[in-house]
């Protein structure tokens, strides 16, 4: 069996229906099997790497299942680093297949900057910005590396992987009996004295649940929603947890220097602060970050332990599991204590009332709200990145089972348009693409694709230009 033949069987064996890419000479032969199984397998193709490469975040981001990307070596797969850069600091899991030249056309250990034609070492590029990025030498490894791709994309910290194959590779013949496996990985999982937080959470007199963007990534929001539901503990969030848990009385924004001056405020007074699978990066906690949340003790729910060492508070409590191991403690918890946060939901309201009769809206904000309320329930809405990405998180307001995408850590601008792609092959949802003139003129190409595959997907533009958020920067 040809070793590309191979790779789409794994796919679909895998239940991957639909892949992302864009055609080069090095990929040919992973291209033609997958043709050859289009009836089980369709190939998605854009106009750009770059696009590809966001449509498969956008797939991955709502489906919650691996997406695919593919490109062709040299120019193909450094098209396709600042999607990976997206998937990698948003925790999207996505397999990133790039071709190669031939072994025996590689430099190998030479001194040349290049031997073969579009030969660049992609896996070195792409090492700090995955969670695995190999280069498959043996037609033999295919197996493990698949087997072990999916493993790690999906497990922990969830993630981008690239597997770097030589043409020739791809074109060799194996025996798949005779391949290889993959042994899983047993994670070390730290033990949580779940004990000392049903303490901290009865003795609180102010808390605070902050939820991040774990929680989607965890495929959790349902399991949040029963929970808080429950509880009477007022709720925040990140900006791109900001659809967790809309259009609940116990909701108050979401924080940060973009954020709700209600939700910052109600972070600054409160006395215990629970954040769930949020970084808790600059823009959330500001500069000084002993000064966030001054007057709190703060429990930090984290599966990557790297991002705890990250410390926000000296003494505070962290939590190093899965986020579902956590809120399914959590909801015993508030199975077996009865919280009194009467009084401190009415200075939270107040906080809320206060805010609100000195706000000034601008018309951005009010188009925007304007927007929101005509579009439907169990949509998707895809923003870019600037001005149009803040006033979405500001002022869109969220209806029944609607998700709100972004590209958040990476902040690529001509992420919407690709991404809202992508949502669509996976969902067939409603599909809205929000965008300012800037990002949208970044992969404009797109448009003859969603032309080419018929993709009814409404697209909003703000057009004021300019980069509306350098200007005011700049300013």
């Amino acid at each position: 069996m040809k070793v590309s033949d191979y790779i789409v069987e794994y796919l679909i064996s895998n239940n991957v229906k639909n892949v992302f890419g864009y055609p080069g000479g090095m990929i040919t032969h992973l291209m033609g099997s997958l043709y050859s199984k289009k009836t089980k397998i369709t190939t998605h193709l854009s106009y750009h790497e770059q696009g590809a490469a966001f449509a498969a975040c956008g797939y991955a981001q709502a489906t919650g299942t691996v997406a695919i990307a593919y490109a062709t070596s040299g120019p193909g797969a450094t098209n396709l680093i600042t999607g990976i850069c997206n998937a990698y600091y948003d925790s999207i899991p996505v397999i990133f297949i790039t071709g190669q030249v031939n072994t025996f056309e590689s430099k190998g250990d030479m001194k040349i900057r290049q031997r073969g034609f579009q030969e660049t070492n992609i896996v070195d590029m792409t090492k700090k910005i995955t969670k695995m990025s190999v280069y498959i030498d043996s037609p033999d490894e295919i197996k493990y590396y698949l087997e072990k791709a999916f493993y790690l994309a999906t497990s922990g910290r969830k993630g981008p992987i690239l597997l770097d194959i030589p043409m020739n590779i791809l074109k060799a013949e194996i025996e798949p009996d005779k391949l290889l496996d993959f042994k899983t990985i047993e994670e070390n999982t730290s033990s949580v004295n779940f004990g000392l937080i049903k303490e901290k959470i009865c003795k609180a007199k102010r808390p605070v649940i902050l939820l991040g963007n774990g929680i989607k990534i965890a495929n959790e929001v349902n399991l949040v929603r029963n929970i808080l539901d429950k509880s009477s503990i007022p709720v925040v969030s990140s900006m791109l947890a900001k659809d967790v848990y809309p259009n609940r009385k116990l909701y108050y924004g979401f924080i940060g220097a973009y954020g709700d001056r209600t939700a910052n405020f109600i972070v600054d007074k409160c006395d215990l602060l629970i954040s769930i699978g949020s970084r808790l990066d600059v823009r959330q906690v500001g500069a000084e970050r002993k000064n966030f949340a001054p007057k709190a003790e703060i429990i930090r729910v984290d599966i990557d332990k790297d991002e705890l060492s990250y410390i926000v508070h000296n003494d505070e409590i962290q939590v190093n599991t899965c986020i579902s191991e956590f809120l399914n403690n959590l909801m015993e918890i508030f199975n077996t204590i009865k919280l009194d946060c009467f009084s401190w939901i009415n200075v939270c309201n107040e906080i809320r009332a206060k805010l609100r009769s000195i706000d000034v809206e601008l018309n951005s904000n009010s188009i925007m709200k304007s927007i929101s309320e005509s579009i439907p329930d169990n949509s998707i809405i895809v923003t870019d990145v600037g001005q149009n990405q803040v006033w979405t998180a500001q002022s869109f307001s969220l209806k029944n089972n609607q998700q709100i995408l972004f590209s958040g850590g990476h902040g690529a601008m001509g992420y919407s348009l690709p991404a809202a792609i992508g949502s669509f092959i996976g969902t067939r949802k409603k599909i809205f693409s929000i965008n300012g003139d800037g990002g949208f003129q970044m992969n404009i190409q797109e448009l003859q694709m969603i032309s080419r595959e018929k993709i009814p997907i409404k697209i909003i533009v703000f057009n004021n230009y300019t980069l509306g958020m350098i200007r005011h920067f700049q300013e």
